[in-house]
């Protein structure tokens, strides 16, 4: 059993029965009245975020998990299918277990992380930033750099992002895939 002065980023704890991960936390020690734990957390079930405090010194449950390599092979009606970079075994997940499924690219390494005790994956989360060639763009502006206009862009992947009027079809771009938003132009 842990207590809320263990409380983490990324850790997993069981709340109302189903895990959850700790994606923010903070601390409070007000002035007056006792001190408690901000969290958002989300449901390693659903996918859905909840937000929720905790007295502290409260007993909370921690959860098992560890971390394996997948690579991603291909997605059909069943789900998305990965293979397991050390044992070569396949699984399929639900797209809703994966946190950014239109960024997925064949052949991508992904971690997925799975729950021991009971040998079942939770989530899929792919590497934070991602390099992706623009399938199709409207024809770039030369020199328009003073404003922060953007266009839409097409990935390779099927996606849609914002990007500079600077950027032309056929380049590589960096994406972060926690926010979906372009980064900057791929190094070569």
């Amino acid at each position: 059993m842990a207590s809320t002065s263990d409380i983490r980023n990324g850790m997993c704890i069981t709340y109302n029965n189903d895990p959850f991960q700790i994606v923010e936390f903070l601390h409070v020690k007000p002035g007056k009245g006792n001190a408690f734990v901000r969290t958002k957390m989300r449901n390693l079930n659903t996918g859905r975020m909840l937000e929720h405090t905790f007295p502290a010194g409260t007993k909370i449950e921690e959860v098992r998990v560890e971390t394996r390599r997948y690579q991603y092979l291909y997605n059909d009606q069943d789900g998305f299918h990965f293979m397991n970079m050390d044992t070569y075994e396949q699984i399929t997940l639900q797209k809703d277990l994966i946190n950014a499924p239109e960024f997925l690219k064949d052949g991508m390494e992904t971690s997925i992380l799975y729950h021991t005790d009971e040998d079942r994956p939770l989530s899929c989360e792919l590497p934070a930033t991602v390099v992706l060639e623009i399938t199709y763009s409207e024809p770039g502006l030369k020199g328009n750099t003073a404003t922060n206009a953007t266009k839409p862009a097409t990935l390779e992947t099927g996606a849609e992002v914002r990007v500079p009027l600077f950027i032309e079809t056929g380049e590589k771009i960096v994406v972060d895939t926690t926010t979906g938003a372009y980064k900057e132009r791929a190094k070569e």
